[in-house]
């Protein structure tokens, strides 16, 4: 393998620790925050998951950002990549679970425009429109589910500390659900710039199995993901699950369901399979905010309990920093191209 591959994927792998150690809240910070599981456990079940998942279904969504802006070198994939990373790990580090698929798309945006190139505008509406929807979906998911909870353990009449076991276990399995779908979704994000360079060769294990170049990616991503998770999440997690709105560990298990039902719906090629084959309208397979997803299902059960929990002033946070995510990633990417190529003398195009 050429050494020059590996320094170039540095930055991919950076961003999948950045989007570790950002989106692990989302999946467990809930839990976390209603001190129903403890963090060493969320982080271990999460990286085992998070790979699964970028492994077995990660490639729709990769597939679609690959359409935005389609980066033939390793040098400018390596630079967006790098770009995305850093303005996730400012937001990481100012304690905002911000959304890493804004971040990589203000990053192939800024290629396009040093580039010269056109954005395919219709993806990018796509993407775009998914920021919007995401969060509300989660929203509405999470109302419907948390009713339903609610009906089935009132009916159900469990004793306290059964009641309190089986949500233990429930957001443990929703955590691992979660997990999965992040891994699935959200690998796009951290190598899917990488996927048309196809850095690696093909590896041949017997006659019959094949790792192709995207399948390495993909691993290489998961790991990094996983990384992130188990080095610097823990802080990210108490701002999702404790300082956003203090909530029920039952409306902890919903809204982690909530987001990982989003998550897996825009990224399961199964499902797009099944409403294609019944003529209904197919979910774009898109890497979607694993962050918005979260904080939609969250802000969802606060209204209907009456929005009296929600601290505004760190929602109005959150969502600046969602703004302000793309562009700053878009910039550094747009001047961090120029430097490659006048300094270093980098084909960035």
């Amino acid at each position: 393998m050429d050494p020059g591959v590996l320094i170039f994927l540095t930055s991919g792998l950076f961003l999948g620790w950045a989007l570790g150690a950002n989106d692990a809240a989302n999946v467990f910070g809930t839990a976390v925050g209603t001190r129903m599981v403890s963090w060493a456990s969320a982080a271990i079940v999460c990286s085992v998951f998070v790979v699964l998942g970028a492994m077995i279904a990660g490639a729709g969504p990769a597939a679609t950002l690959g359409k935005l802006g389609a980066i033939s070198t390793l040098a400018g994939a390596f630079m967006t990549a790098l770009a995305a990373a850093i303005a996730v790990y400012l937001m990481t580090k100012s304690g905002l679970p911000v959304s890493t698929t804004q971040a990589i798309v203000g990053g192939i945006v800024g290629w396009n425009l040093f580039a010269e190139r056109a954005t395919d505008t219709a993806v990018l509406s796509t993407i775009v429109g998914t920021w919007v929807l995401c969060p509300v979906l989660a929203g509405v998911i999470a109302v419907v589910l948390y009713k339903l909870v609610s009906l089935i353990l009132r009916r159900s009449k469990l004793h306290l500390l059964r009641a309190d076991a089986y949500t233990r276990a429930g957001l443990i399995l929703a955590g691992a659900f979660g997990a999965y779908a992040l891994g699935a979704n959200n690998i796009a994000n951290v190598v899917g710039v990488f996927v048309p360079a196809e850095p690696f060769p093909d590896i041949v294990l017997g006659e019959t199995l094949t790792v192709s170049s995207q399948q390495q990616l993909f691993l290489m991503g998961g790991l990094a993901i996983a990384v992130g998770v188990l080095t610097y999440s823990k802080r990210v997690m108490m701002t999702v699950g404790d300082e956003l709105g203090r909530i029920s560990p039952t409306a902890a298990f919903v809204a982690v369901i909530a987001h990982s039902i989003v998550l897996f719906m825009f990224a399961s090629r199964g499902l797009e399979a099944w409403l294609a084959a019944r003529g209904l309208p197919t979910i774009p397979l898109v890497p979607v905010s694993s962050s918005q997803a979260v904080v939609g299902a969250v802000v969802g059960i606060a209204i209907l309990k009456g929005i009296v929990g929600i601290r505004w002033r760190v929602l109005a946070t959150i969502v600046l920093g969602w703004l302000a995510t793309p562009l700053l990633a878009g910039v550094i990417c747009f001047f961090g191209l120029f430097f490659l190529q006048n300094v270093f003398d980098q084909v960035v195009v």
